[in-house]
């Protein structure tokens, strides 16, 4: 029996063909594999040991998680405030990203232009956190105090950001103000980027109304674009710390807010790593967080899939 010659190219020759187009992304797999893919793994070890940036890391095997998750009690604070956060900041303003690139996209030229300027402005303006704490201020110049003073809805003052239970729901608040980001320009011009000729095509085969519309057309011809904008409002709303660091945090810029109400499991690794040195703990955190994050991804990726069907 003659055996048959194997042609399928090996790695070496397939590599020397694509030469030019592996010379080119060369630049992008180093800074990715340096900032990315090394302080990931160099998380991931150093969480497996002591380490207090003045000593030598000491292994310990599985001794931070387990006192993670079994003995740290604000570590399960600040999950759960994290996990409601997520699941209300995340889905609600993905939506409103969505629906609001949705409606701009309807004008033309300059009003389109300004109108993405006013609802992108929120999220890179460098004073948004003096903007809140004035509306917020516990005496009856703030904002929202000398309000509802001036309307008889309360006859003092309340210390908002100093009160337990309305810390969680404003930093709600602030977090879907904030939203309109990178997601909601990558919406905008996934919208632009439609071939017209589907909708006319959608209309001869039955489409009927604008929902239709954007169900069966529009949502699966960007869907890059809705993953894309699903990784960033998750990965924000994991990841939220900033807003609790200046409005509840006290003294203010700190990850420590009144009983816990406010912290965020980023807060509590800032707290960890940067306040306690116990860097080892801190790399526990840090992992906790990316599985939480990798597998919310999958799992919407996975729904966004079905978009369209």
């Amino acid at each position: 029996m003659v055996k048959q010659k194997n042609d399928a190219p090996s790695l070496g020759s397939i590599i020397a063909k694509n030469k030019v187009s592996y010379m080119m992304m060369a630049p992008y797999f180093l800074i990715f594999t340096t900032f990315t893919i090394l302080p990931v793994a160099a998380s991931l070890f150093i969480s497996l040991t002591y380490f207090n940036m003045l000593e030598a890391p000491q292994f310990i095997g599985w001794a931070n998680y387990l006192k993670l998750l079994l003995e740290d009690d604000i570590f399960m604070i600040a999950l759960k405030n994290t996990m409601i956060l997520a699941i209300i900041t995340g889905p609600l303003s993905y939506v409103l990203c969505l629906l609001f690139a949705w409606i701009i996209n309807e004008f033309k030229g300059r009003l389109r232009a300004f109108l993405t300027l006013v609802f992108y402005a929120p999220s890179i303006s460098g004073q948004v956190f003096f903007i809140w704490t004035i509306i917020f201020t516990g005496d009856r110049y703030g904002i929202l105090n000398g309000f509802l003073l001036r309307w008889g809805f309360m006859d003092e003052p309340v210390l908002w950001m100093r009160d337990a239970k309305y810390i969680l729901p404003f930093l709600i608040v602030v977090q879907l103000w904030l939203s309109l980001g990178t997601g909601f320009l990558a919406f905008i011009a996934g919208l632009q980027t439609i071939d017209k000729s589907l909708y006319e095509a959608a209309a001869i085969d039955g489409i009927r109304n604008r929902w239709q519309e954007l169900w069966f057309v529009t949502l699966p011809a960007m869907k890059p674009q809705l993953m894309f904008g699903a990784v960033m409002q998750i990965t924000a709303s994991f990841a939220i710390a900033d807003i609790s660091l200046w409005l509840a945090g006290d003294p203010p810029g700190s990850p420590v807010s009144v009983n816990y109400s406010g912290s965020t499991i980023v807060t509590h690794l800032i707290d960890n790593g940067t306040i306690r040195f116990e860097m080892g703990y801190a790399s526990a955190i840090a992992t906790v967080l990316f599985i939480l994050m990798v597998g919310t991804n999958r799992l919407v990726q996975r729904l966004l899939r079905r978009v369209g069907n």
